[in-house]
Formats: C-alpha cells, structure tokens, sequence
C-alpha cells in the first residue's frame, strides 16, 4: 500500500461514474473520495451509479435526489468537486433557448450552494467544480450573468476563485471537449494565502496556469466589480450589452474580477482519434455500416438546405455546412455527445474508416478513451453499448482533472505528487452489486490493444539508459501508459549526467538490453517508501516520472557505462543500433 502521509477528504458530488476521482487518484493517493451522490432524474434505471459501485464499490455511495439529502448526511471534507448538470447550457441546444442557471437543471448549482452554507466553518477548503465551456456566456439575454451569480455566492461564502476554459486537445489529449474548470480557496487556506499579485497568479503562478500554461491576449484583460445582493445580481448584471465580460481565464477576490482570454501553450506528446483506435479485429459486426446505409449517413454529414416552417407558421431556410465524412484520424475527435450511441445515421456520431476500407461507429472503449478513461470503465452486465456512450456523453475528460489535481497538491503541501492509481490503470472488476457480476465476461472480450501516441522522434535528444533490478523487472516488462522510476540513492547516482539535458529513457533487462522508449516528464528528488511503504526505503532517490512512446521491434543488447549502471547517450544511436541488429538478424 502507498505511504498516505497526506488526506485530502473528497466529496463527489453529480459523479456520473467517477470522472473526478479517477482523475484526482491519478493525480495523488492523498485524494481520498469519503462520500459520493449520483442520481439521474425521471430515470428508473440508475446505469451511472451501477457503474460506479462496481469499479468504486457501494461505501459512501448515494444514488438519492441531491435536494432530498441533508447536509448533515454529508461528512465534513477537506474538496468539494463536481460537474454539476449543464443540459441548460449544453451545446446540443441553441443558446438562445438556453434556461442558463434559472433552467430546470441550472438550479442544480443551488444544491452546491446550500451544502456550502449549512456546513459553516466545517465547509470544505477547497472546491473543483466543471461545467460547459459557454457557462461565462450564459444566458443569451444577459450575458455572464449565470457565472457572475456562482462567483458572487462563493465570494460571500469566503472562497477565492479561479477559472479556465480548457479545450482537452490543445494540451495533447484525444478529444476536442472545451470545458470550463473552477477551483476555489477559503481565504484561510494555505493555498489562498499564497496569491499575492492577482495578474501573476492568472498568468503564471497560480494552481491553472501551473497546470495548463498559456499566453494571454492582451487585448483581452477585463476588470470589473460583481456588485449587490444576488438577487440583483441577477437582475441587472450586464443587462443589454452583447459580450460577457469573463475572459477564457481569470480570478475573483471579493468580487473583484481580473480576467483575459487565454492561447494554450503546449508542445508535448499528443493523441488523436486515430491513436486510440481498437483493431478492426476487435469491433463487433453490429459497429459497422452496411453500403445499405452508407448514404444515409453521407447524407446527414453533407451540407443542406431545407424549406421549414415555424409553429407560428412563418417559412424559413433551415442551412447546415457539411462534416468530414469520415472522421479525420489525424486530429484530435470531435466533441462526444450524449447522443453517440445506437446505429441510426447521425450528424453527431462518430465514423471512422477502417484499413480494410469499411465505415464504423465507435465502440464503448474508444469512447472511454476519448475521455481518458480506463479500457472497458463502464462495462457493465446491465448496462447497454448504448447507455455506456450516453455516459461518456456526459463526463469530463480524466485528464485534465488529473493535472489539476497534481497542481493542487503541489500548491498545499509544497511537495511532488505520488499516485499507485494512474488514470490508465485497468480497474479491478470486482463484483460489489453480486457475486457473479462479471463471471461470464471473457478476458479476450474485456482488456484489448493499447492506445498509440502521435509525436516525432528527435534523435539529437539525450537519452538515458538505466539498469532495472530483478524485483522490479516485471514491473517495467508491461507497456503501460505511465511508470515511475527510482535511480538508485542519490550519493551513487553520477554527478556526469546533466539532467537538464536528459529527455528519453530506455530501461536495462539484465541479459536482454534495451527495447521500451519513454519520455521523461519529470524528474525530481523522492524515494520508495512514497509508493512501497512496506520497504521503509526513505533514502532520498532521483524519481523519474515517464510517458511510454513505442518499442523497438526486438531488445538490443547494450554495455552500461557508468558504474555498470546507467548509460548517457543520444536517441539515435540506439535507433542506428537497431537498424543494424535488424540487418544481422535477417542475414
């Protein structure tokens, strides 16, 4: 088990089937969800939060109405998070016919706002809320004035907050799903203390902009008081004026807004939809479109013009431009929405073109992937293919909330993160609602191929090679997404490797050489005891926190240099060793 010397109390509010605590334990085993709700309305079968109970299991678990339950049912925190329901604000419907926070579910937020009020000075330090990236527009007839409402009631409950509307893709993740993330910091609370200028902490200091740098445009930068009681708040903020004055990215302090639209700075590895692509031989036959349907299809992708006529009676030209037809595997997906699931053509959907030419729609794991969820997170003996895209319809990209989390951490207790849950790991299926819950999945059926990377080798970049020991070599035998590796104690490790300059590792399996390649994300100063506890190692170690890219076709067998340990070089002397192992072999 971990070594938890820090807690961080997560209460999960609207869970769906667990975005936020994937994330959030992706980032830290700090992060401890105590107490979650899920409860869908008008429906009787409850998929979300069966769902969640099989991979998270039924502690703490309330599939109830959120305005049924007390707040003294709710256990003191230390976070508060959710996405709480934005169908009001959604994409899926114009904005001009949005209810925005006065909307059947944009009254969800008063839940929030209620739990915060009645738990007084018990209410949690911190809060991590996520929502549709046109909430700072929201509603049409008033712009801002919705965000305005939740920035003035969490001002007057003592909360600092910040705020940006982050598109996954530009930070290298598979989908184009531009949402708006809000954390905020009682004025008390160690991270609260550390903002000091408010321009710095939006542009560079701060818990989002440590997370997902950015350049500001600076003819962006707004300023302004939300002034009066909420009530008038809602009546009178921004009435008549046409643009919302909240930028991309931006913080309140006492009702006192600094705001600026934000360009994404970002040059790491990517994946597009193409990367996260099963095999064909993996996609049940059901997936794909037969050349019976194929118009259909074209036909609801292509541009169009259709003479309508309105309940008033008035005519009109209904006009759409065209999709691409199929999806581009090169970029980043399109935004998944509620409505990807079942077969009949739609504009919305998903299709991809396989390489043996056919046209499909995506199956459930690659929908989770697009979120970044684990392979098969939402399989579930009751719950349909279709109601598995529903769910990835509606929740957050993992990704993000992982980033953010490790922010938050640093930012608390002025340490490194350390997870034994990244967000790629496979959970366990372990069967909470039944004993036989999963006994009849088949593991061919359940865990398929990995999802690939889009990047470009450089092989002028130092790469460095380091001996695994034998208890740990199995660990470093499976290509996993993410692993971290400890150096041995630091007095040992040579003081010749610049680690400024180090950007690719490559493990040593002692008697085979050197196959994997990883980036090196972090490096850092750790030791053991931060993940295996058992061993008591607190000897201060170089921690290496890598991103797996590819294998090389075979192992290459490899001298380590430097005390027999590790070895300094460049990339492309290892792909020239290979070319010419490949040319041995095949001689």
């Amino acid at each position: 088990m971990p070594n938890n010397k820090h807690i961080i109390r997560v209460v999960e509010l609207f869970a769906g089937v667990g975005g936020f605590r994937i994330g959030l334990e992706g980032a830290s085993d700090a992060y401890q969800t105590i107490w979650n709700n899920q409860w869908e309305p008008s429906t009787l079968h409850q998929d979300a939060s069966l769902v969640y109970r099989a991979r998270f299991g039924s502690d703490g678990h309330s599939n109830k109405d959120i305005n049924l339950v007390p707040t003294t049912d709710i256990p003191d925190h230390d976070l508060l998070v959710g996405g709480f329901p934005c169908q009001d604000y959604s994409v899926a419907a114009t904005l001009s016919r949005s209810g925005g926070i006065e909307g059947k579910k944009g009254v969800l937020w008063w839940q929030i706002y209620r739990i915060l009020n009645e738990k007084e000075q018990q209410r949690p330090q911190y809060i991590f809320f996520e929502n549709v990236d046109r909430l700072i527009n929201s509603p049409a007839s008033q712009r801002g004035r919705d965000f305005a409402i939740i920035l003035a009631s969490l001002a007057d409950l003592g909360y600092i907050v910040e705020w940006r509307v982050i598109n996954a893709a530009d930070y290298g993740m598979p989908q184009r799903r531009r949402r708006t993330y809000i954390v905020g910091y009682r004025k008390e609370s160690v991270v609260a203390k550390k903002v000091e200028e408010i321009e710095d902490w939006v542009l560079y200091d701060g818990v989002l902009a440590q997370a997902f740098p950015f350049e500001p445009k600076n003819t962006s930068v707004s300023t302004f008081d939300i002034n009066g009681p909420i009530q008038e708040v809602s009546a009178h903020f921004n009435a008549g004026k046409k643009n919302s004055p909240f930028g991309d990215a931006g913080i309140m302090i006492d009702r006192h807004v600094y705001s600026v639209d934000a360009i994404p700075a970002y040059t790491g590895v990517s994946q597009m939809l193409g990367d996260i692509l099963v095999d064909e031989d993996f996609v049940p036959e059901n997936f794909y479109i037969s050349e019976e349907e194929l118009p259909k299809w074209r036909y609801e992708k292509g541009a169009k013009k259709i003479n309508r006529v309105s309940k008033e009676g008035f005519q009109y030209v209904f006009s759409e431009g065209g999709m691409a037809f199929p999806d581009y595997l090169d970029k980043p997906s399109r935004t998944m929405i509620t409505g990807e699931g079942g077969s009949a053509p739609s504009r919305f959907k998903h299709v991809v073109q396989t390489p043996s030419g056919r046209y499909r729609r995506l199956v459930p794991i690659e929908l989770e992937r697009l979120n970044m969820f684990p392979d098969n997170h939402t399989y579930h003996p009751d719950v349909t293919d279709g109601r598995r895209a529903f769910l990835m319809g509606n929740a957050l990209v993992c990704g993000i909330v992982e980033q953010i989390g490790k922010s938050l951490f640093r930012f608390i207790y002025d340490e490194e993160p350390v997870s034994s849950r990244p967000i790629h790991t496979q959970r366990d299926a372990r069967p909470f609602l039944n004993l036989d819950l999963f006994a009849t999945l088949e593991q061919g059926n359940y865990i398929v191929n990995s999802p690939r990377k889009t990047y470009k080798l450089d092989l002028t970049k130092r790469l460095l090679i380091g001996y695994v020991k034998s208890d740990n070599q199995e660990y470093f035998l499976h290509q996993e997404p993410t692993k971290i590796y400890y150096t041995g104690k630091t007095r040992a490790f040579p003081s010749t490797i610049a680690l400024n300059k180090l950007y690719y590792f490559m493990p040593y399996i002692k008697g085979r050489g050197v196959r994997d390649l990883y980036l090196i994300r972090i490096a850092r100063i750790g030791n053991k005891a931060e993940i295996h506890s058992e061993a008591n190692d607190k000897e201060p170690r170089l921690v290496f926190e890598l991103e797996y890219l590819e294998s090389l076709s075979d192992y290459i067998p490899t001298h380590l240099n430097i005390n027999h340990t590790y070895t300094d070089t460049f990339l492309g002397k290892i792909i020239k060793n290979e070319a010419d192992h490949q040319t041995y072999r095949h001689l």
